[in-house]
């Protein structure tokens, strides 16, 4: 008699148009450590009638895409501490019938800029005002950075920075300060495939010394990130970010250290290039 197969426990995102990057990641991570795991990216209209699925089917757990990063809290039966602040969630775990709400994304851009400068006690300005500016400041500051969020909406961007102890805030014209600042992170949809090249930040105050992060990932490298290496900034591309995010993701719902070099060499082979070569064994 053939032995029964081991059961598989079942993972997935919810989007309204499923990409296949997250996929990628985790069954690299699956793979590489032998788990009894799966992943699929699903096309949700209902995200009501998801998280009835999720548990009734068990899922363990699901990462969440806008514009659904909202709407799933009140569905949630508790927030992990930083995705309550934060107020948008991208991660569920199904923990035996409690689903449990995390924002890895937080997590991925704070280990992504941690790789290129210490974070504690350094001034670092925010751009954007939306989700993920808010994650991305909330993360910072949680790390001891001092954060000043900008953005063209200057009410935007006070919003954020009222819910961050220390935090501070203004319009794109403070940009013309970042001599007084240790870091920059884009945040904005600026520089997007979709929406042209073009940098948020003006070359003139692109300067050696400064770290520049683009939370962007298509194209990893952005006009911001050209323009800064070329006056000599240090660089973070948002495909660091997406990593981390996802490793994070595979630790909540595996429970095992994620294999980096895996998932990375996964995602590299996704996006294409030759820029995840830097990553460590973890």
């Amino acid at each position: 008699m053939t032995a029964a197969a081991a059961p598989v426990t079942l993972c997935g995102s919810l989007s309204r148009h499923p990409v296949a990057l997250g996929m990628t990641m985790h069954r690299a991570g699956y793979e590489a450590l032998g788990l009894p795991f799966t992943y699929v990216p699903f096309a949700v209209d209902d995200v009501r009638g998801a998280l009835v699925g999720m548990r009734a089917l068990g899922i363990r757990g699901f990462g969440v895409s806008m514009p659904f990063k909202l709407d799933v809290i009140p569905l949630l039966d508790r927030l992990d501490e930083l995705a309550q602040r934060i107020g948008a969630v991208n991660t569920i775990v199904n923990e035996s019938g409690v689903l449990v709400g995390y924002n890895t994304d937080a997590w991925g851009a704070a280990r992504a800029l941690e790789e290129t400068m210490p974070i504690l006690g350094r001034r670092i300005m925010v751009l954007g005002g939306g989700g993920a500016a808010r994650a991305v400041a909330f993360s910072l500051a949680a790390e001891g950075a001092s954060v000043h969020v900008v953005n063209r909406t200057a009410d935007k961007a006070a919003r954020i920075a009222a819910e961050i102890s220390g935090a501070t805030a203004g319009g794109l014209d403070d940009l013309r300060q970042l001599s007084d600042f240790d870091a920059v992170v884009n945040c904005s949809s600026v520089g997007m495939v979709e929406y042209g090249r073009a940098s948020p930040v003006p070359e003139e105050e692109l300067r050696a010394g400064l770290v520049v992060m683009d939370i962007v990932y298509k194209p990893l490298k952005t006009e911001l990130l050209e323009l800064a290496e070329q006056r000599g900034a240090r660089t973070v591309h948002g495909g660091r970010m997406l990593l981390y995010q996802a490793c994070r993701q595979f630790e909540l719902y595996t429970g095992c250290p994620a294999p980096r070099v895996a998932m990375n060499a996964a995602l590299e082979a996704a996006i294409g290039g030759n820029l995840f070569r830097d990553v460590a064994a973890p």
